[in-house]
């Protein structure tokens, strides 16, 4: 069993990691056998433990210690300090209600080369200069839920293990097989050259549906979300353009000029739904879940996105199908 520590004082060095140090101080670029980063919430904790990465130190309420946190704390050794703090402490580190009571560092590993994570890869996702955490969390739910081989970073796009990413996929990042594409390359011919044809995301007349049965028939397949990839250079023209025009929701069919409203995790979800409801196998992630429907797998891809006002109308059709959804207004 973990020591527990008990911590009364804010400033208290032990805390350093979880309250004064930032995401870019973790990753430790100068350092990377000492990059660390931060998991949230028992959950999260749990999928990374399971995945193999190395815990250094805990966080938590010391309420939660025969509560939520046990099954986590029975799986680490007593070389693993265990913090705890009263809430006149804990309210002071930002987001601390967000976590389920419960905070882990653990070590980064180092990553996968994008050709050894190719090698037996059928469908991968791409996501180019996807900036923000939230999105990126949300299309990892949705890349495990439906059975994406591998997701694809491009260097400028956020971290997958920055907290916020981590927390909104439930802790999808540790089960989803991703890394960096090559910094300085044309991303596109290292696809093409592992035997990929790629497809990019855009609403244009001349693209096709995201249905269309060509697109199955395709051997290896890189679908590309985030920054436009339609370039100038030829060598970085994608092989297919594909739209939502066809992308069916649980009741008929949704428009696509709507989903041209939507944002890059709403359309992650659209694309993979559409893959499942056109028979694609479901991700083994799910299978032993509750709830086999589709109704309950795009409750997991859209419960974390939250619908600008000129989405309305695909908000409240999901409503009306049973998928709980945010419409901020």
């Amino acid at each position: 069993m973990p020591v527990f520590i008990e911590i009364t004082d804010f400033l208290s060095p032990a805390l350093d990691v979880y309250a004064r140090l930032t995401e870019n101080q973790l990753i430790n670029r100068a350092d990377p056998d000492n990059a660390m980063f931060i998991a949230e919430s028992p959950l999260v904790i749990g999928r990374a433990l399971d995945a193999g990465y190395e815990p250094v130190s805990v966080l938590m309420e010391a309420r939660h210690r025969n509560g939520a946190g046990a099954e986590i704390l029975s799986r680490l050794g007593a070389e693993v300090p265990v913090f705890t703090a009263p809430d006149s402490v804990l309210v002071r580190l930002t987001g601390f209600h967000l976590t389920r009571g419960m905070l882990c560092c653990m070590r980064r590993r180092a990553l996968p080369s994008a050709e050894a994570l190719c090698r037996d890869a059928r469908r991968v996702a791409v996501l180019e200069n996807v900036m923000n955490p939230t999105n990126i969390g949300a299309i990892f739910r949705s890349a495990a839920a439906l059975g994406m081989d591998a997701v694809l970073l491009t260097e400028a796009g956020s971290d997958p293990l920055y907290r916020r990413a981590a927390r909104v996929s439930m802790g999808t990042v540790f089960q989803v097989p991703w890394t960096y594409l090559p910094a300085g390359e044309n991303w596109q011919e290292t696809l093409r050259a592992l035997g990929f044809k790629t497809a990019a995301l855009a609403l244009r007349d001349d693209s096709l549906s995201i249905a269309y049965p060509r697109l199955g028939r395709v051997e290896k397949l890189a679908l590309c979300l985030g920054t436009p990839a339609i370039m100038p250079d030829e060598r970085a023209r994608p092989d297919y353009i594909v739209n939502f025009n066809g992308a069916v929701d649980l009741t008929g069919r949704l428009n696509a000029d709507l989903f041209g409203a939507c944002d890059v995790r709403t359309a992650s979800a659209a694309e993979w739904l559409e893959k499942y409801r056109a028979g694609a196998e479901v991700s083994p992630l799910l299978q032993a879940g509750p709830g086999n429907t589709p109704a309950a797998h795009m409750q997991g891809l859209c419960d974390e996105i939250i619908f600008p006002p000129e989405t309305a109308q695909l908000h409240d059709r999901l409503t009306a199908c049973g998928v709980e959804s945010r419409l901020v207004l």
